[in-house]
């Protein structure tokens, strides 16, 4: 598989589904997303402006990010998506962000909170206010993250919107934070909005499905403590980010985003064995408890995710072995105090 062809399995696994063209008319006016420079927000971008073009509309797509790199900005650019570089952390360069009508929030900061505590409280909890008073007439879809729910049996089905958040570490709380201050805002200037709790989003070029295959590939240990998960393909994440502008609501509703299975490390890992004629290496036992989401209002309103597990795996291991781009950065999955 040479890189066109993996260049095109691409562009085929990230294609626009009837059911997000049919949304995308339905969203009134231009999306704008807040710190696109992540791990999805590219992506995600770009599969707007493939379901507006394949639905014969007229949207304007924008990114704002610091880009501290100019290559993803001429990248997105060239794929028709304006782009604004700014601190979203200068009230001054935030102030002049355009009034869009809806609005994806994708900012936020993980790794590296142990020792940056200041910061991350700043992006992940001074911020969102910052955003929601600049934008309170638009719909807001606020990315959040499963760590802000408890550890839970594996027998528990996962844990639904209704439980209470019992976040660990300084990370999850300063979600949690995030979380409460949309919620706030959502209040006070009745402003429509979403909080995306997701875990965990995968892809062939990073995630926990990536991160156990090199592991089998390679024949390092795999930490069997937290052996259950959740995850979702990182297409199927970005199409109902963007068809959530259609449910944004005041009081702000939470909406739980993953697979619809609790999967098995251990299962994982044998599956991507079989492709690479290995046996992987397990260590330690399970704790029998894990961060685990329980997504069922997520799959009313939109269905179950397009990509099933088996094709997720299939399509990380073909990747894998044809020597396709990775992008390094581990969720830290089994991570279970909270520091990151």
């Amino acid at each position: 598989m040479d890189n066109n062809t993996l260049a095109a399995l691409e562009r085929q696994i990230l294609a626009p589904s009837a059911e997000l063209i049919e949304d995308i008319k339905k969203i009134q006016g231009d999306i704008l997303f807040l710190g696109i420079g992540g791990k999805m927000g590219p992506s995600m971008a770009k599969l707007a402006i493939r379901a507006i073009k394949a639905a014969g509309i007229e949207k304007k797509v924008i990114g704002v990010s610091r880009f501290s790199t100019k290559e993803l900005q001429q990248e997105l650019e060239e794929t028709g998506i304006s782009t604004i570089a700014c601190d979203l952390l200068d009230p001054k360069q935030l102030k002049q962000l355009p009034q869009v009508p809806n609005v994806i929030y994708l900012a936020g900061h993980k790794f590296g909170t142990t020792g940056n505590e200041d910061f991350t409280w700043a992006m992940n909890t001074y911020l969102p206010g910052m955003v929601a008073s600049h934008f309170e007439k638009s719909n807001i879809v606020a990315f959040s993250s499963g760590n802000v729910l408890p550890f839970v049996s594996i027998n528990r089905a996962g844990v639904s919107e209704e439980t209470t958040p019992e976040p660990v570490g300084e990370y999850a709380q300063s979600c949690l934070g995030r979380e409460r201050i949309f919620e706030y805002f959502a209040k006070k200037n009745h402003t429509p909005t979403l909080i995306y709790r997701l875990n965990y989003a995968v892809d062939f070029r990073y995630g926990v499905l990536v991160e156990i295959a090199k592991a089998v590939k390679e024949q390092l240990p795999i930490d069997l403590t937290t052996e259950n998960v959740n995850v979702i393909w990182q297409g199927d994440a970005n199409e109902i980010a963007l068809r959530s502008l259609l449910h944004c609501q005041t009081p702000a509703k939470i909406l739980n985003v993953t697979g619809p299975e609790i999967l098995s490390i251990r299962w994982i890992a044998e599956r991507f064995a079989e492709h690479f004629n290995t046996t992987p290496v397990f260590v330690n036992q399970a704790a029998g408890t894990a961060l685990l989401n329980n997504a069922s209002e997520c799959h009313r309103l939109f269905g179950y995710p397009k990509t099933t597990i088996r094709e997720a795996i299939d399509i990380t291991a073909h990747w894998l072995m044809n020597g396709g781009e990775l992008w390094n950065k581990d969720t830290h999955f089994q991570e279970r105090k909270g520091k990151f």
